[in-house]
């Protein structure tokens, strides 16, 4: 009896020690330029009001396309904060570097200032080793709306979940090129 106590006991510590498993958390990587200085007279104002994503995307999990019709969200490997925060961030990163001129702000800047939203449909990777980021931005400029849809399919030039976050914030900054080139094309 003893002996069968002591087995039960080692199976049981072992069954617990077996079912931790390592997690790893990612942060999209940030622009490497300079931010646009906010003290010169004159300057336009562009405030990031929201980047929304689907609740396929909310969780903690990075989201992983399995099939033509299947998603799965991981476990371990997950974002290191919430993915529209993250968005957000490197999307008014991205832009005050890429856009002269303008104060690009996630905080309300003023009465004159312009809006941009952001709806992100599709921030994943998918079985063919390709990353999807799609979507649609509306951007009020002083009364004007201007909304264009996105759909950028980038090829992973390895396997793993490193790699699928590093494609996946190159073209999510591609998104944030565009977005600042008709920014630059306002009147």
């Amino acid at each position: 009896m003893k002996k069968g106590l002591i087995f039960m006991l080692a199976l049981a510590l072992t069954a617990c020690s077996s079912s931790v498993e390592n997690k790893t958390y990612y942060q999209l990587p940030l622009a490497q330029s300079g931010a646009q200085s906010a003290t010169s007279q004159g300057n336009r104002l562009l405030w990031v009001e929201q980047v929304s994503i689907p609740d396929f995307l909310a969780g903690n999990g990075v989201a992983y396309q399995t099939s033509d019709v299947q998603y799965t969200i991981a476990n371990n490997n997950l974002w290191a904060s919430p993915l529209d925060q993250q968005l957000r961030t490197t999307l008014v990163a991205n832009l005050s570097s890429q856009l002269p001129g303008w104060v690009v702000a996630s905080q309300p800047l003023g009465s004159s200032q312009d809006t941009l939203n952001v709806s992100v449909t599709g921030f994943h990777g998918r079985y063919d080793g390709r990353v999807i980021v799609s979507g649609e931005w509306l951007l009020n400029h002083q009364g004007q709306l201007i909304k264009r849809p996105f759909y950028i399919e980038l090829k992973q030039n390895k396997d793993g979940y490193d790699e699928m976050v590093k494609v996946l914030g190159q073209a999510w900054s591609q998104e944030a090129s565009a977005i600042a080139r008709a920014v630059n094309q306002l009147p």
